[in-house]
């Protein structure tokens, strides 16, 4: 229990009568002594988790008591020294748990953690088990999305057959009448008007109640609504609806950051995607299949495969240091170039890597970058290639899985003059030759020895069945050197595989 100062303890007569007509902190406002108040005397409470803590309780936190008579003030479970306690504590409660839960919500990353974490607290402040948020920014720029809890993916589809003018988030979402704020429908399948659709949605789901909330920020504007579901008529009391109303402003702000970013990654992703070859080729004799991964940043890993001059074939992969906007561009800037230098003099890999490293360290000194170029002639299953800083490309067949001997280079733009020799190897019929990217051993968090040999054995481990298709073997390499679903998450670490399969 809390101590009560004495200097709050006078004049409690008078506090005890006026309890019913005003708050207890406006109480000891008027009633405490004038002069320097004491961490408890003060009129505020200190702000917790962001909390204004000058927002006055709600006054059914505890239920004004009257004195009885006879009894000892001193004595009685009802004293003004022990209301006024209650009231405290129930107060200090009720913060510590919006603490509690907004810390939850503060450490989701992603935007689907957030809108459950959302709904979980929504539904334990007002007593409800089910709910859905539906995310739909006013500007029209999305992310669209609806989130269900306790609620299939069948009963959101059911819900969003119901007439949107009808549903609670509908009007919030479309600024119809009576949407402008919290909207409660304690009985829903008694009242009148209701959408026959809904009624019969509400009676197959099983739920008699809904209570809705808009989810708005001043600078984003509306970002979506939250509705909570109950099994029974039942509406939240005034001190529910206190905490969620402060809770759901809390979320909305932590929801607009995400919207911003998760447009960010998405903005970044589609420019990645756009500087990377739209389609693959077509080459008689060799098929080919890519893999991209971007990280939430954008970074600056890139493949490409060019038709060439008398049948030939152009591979390359590489990498440009750093991520996020100038590494993107500086990949697509760096792809272009190679694709210019390979036309022209493609049949030599290490002219094509001297060029684009001279091009590079006189536009780009500050920037360093990892090549490798491949010259392939798919009617004689013969390749040149030539690296510069790369990891050597990995060649699975039937009898063999083994990486290709290359020499040891450089990075473009570490060196005053690049240089470094080509190597020529002939791959068999039926074999795959996979280029990849070192964000592919990074990714998995091993020493590079340990995941180069995780490597070697995820290829070495392609079923026979899956050989032929040169998709299906980037695939399997993929989930076996990232498995847990490691090769799409978050990560600073672009990957990029390029199969291309000799017949």
């Amino acid at each position: 229990m809390l101590d009560i100062p004495s200097r709050v303890r006078v004049h409690v007569e008078t506090l005890l009568a006026a309890q019913n007509d005003m708050g207890v902190c406006d109480a000891i406002e008027q009633y405490a002594p004038v002069g320097k108040p004491d961490a408890m005397n003060a009129p505020h409470l200190p702000k917790v988790a962001g909390i204004d803590s000058t927002v006055p309780a709600p006054t059914h936190t505890v239920a004004p008591t009257r004195a009885t008579t006879g009894t000892s003030s001193a004595t009685s479970p009802h004293a003004p020294g022990a209301v006024l306690q209650d009231r405290l504590a129930g107060w200090v409660s009720d913060l510590t748990t919006l603490h509690e839960l907004t810390e939850r919500l503060a450490r989701t990353a992603s935007l689907a953690d957030a809108l459950q974490e959302l709904l979980r607290a929504g539904a334990a402040l007002v007593g409800a088990q089910r709910g859905l948020v539906v995310l739909e920014p006013g500007d029209g720029l999305g992310p669209d999305t609806t989130i269900g809890l306790g609620l299939a993916r069948a009963d959101l589809g059911h819900i969003e057959t119901v007439p949107r003018s009808s549903m609670s988030y509908g009007k919030i979402l479309d600024g119809l009448p009576g949407g402008e704020g919290e909207i409660a429908q304690p009985d829903l399948l008694s009242e009148d008007g209701l959408d026959p659709r809904h009624r019969e949605v509400a009676a197959r789901l099983g739920y008699a109640a809904s209570y809705a909330l808009p989810l708005s920020t001043d600078a984003a504007g509306r970002l979506g609504a939250a509705v909570w579901l109950y099994d029974e008529p039942a509406e939240p009391v005034e001190r529910q609806r206190h905490l969620v109303g402060l809770y759901a402003r809390y979320a909305a702000e932590h929801l607009a950051r995400l919207v911003e970013l998760d447009r960010t990654r998405a903005c970044m992703a589609t420019i990645s995607e756009e500087l990377l070859p739209s389609r693959l080729p077509r080459v008689s004799g060799v098929q080919l299949a890519a893999r991209h991964r971007t990280g939430p940043r954008g970074g600056g890993d890139w493949y490409d495969a060019l038709p060439l001059p008398d049948a030939a074939l152009g591979l390359a992969v590489g990498s440009v240091t750093g991520s996020g906007p100038s590494a993107v561009a500086a990949m697509g800037r760096l792809r272009a170039s190679l694709r210019a230098y390979a036309v022209m003099e493609g049949e030599d890999p290490v002219a094509v890597l001297s060029d684009l490293e001279l091009l590079l360290r006189l536009t780009e000194p500050a920037r360093s970058a990892t090549a490798l170029f491949a010259y392939c002639e798919p009617a004689l299953r013969k390749i040149t290639l030539a690296g510069a800083g790369h990891s050597p490309p990995l060649v699975i067949g039937e009898r063999r899985t083994e990486f290709v001997e290359t020499s040891l280079s450089a990075p473009l733009g570490m060196l005053a003059c690049w240089e470094a020799p080509s190597v020529e190897f002939e791959a068999a019929a039926g074999e795959t030759v996979l280029l990849y990217t070192d964000g592919l051993l990074h990714r998995t968090g091993d020493p590079m020895d340990r995941a180069f040999a995780r490597l070697h054995a995820a290829a070495a481990s392609v079923p026979r069945a899956l050989r032929t298709d040169p998709g299906a073997v980037a695939d399997h390499v993929l989930r076996s050197v990232l498995p847990d679903g490691l090769d799409t998450a978050d990560s600073e670490e672009d990957v990029v595989l390029l199969a291309a399969r000799f017949e």
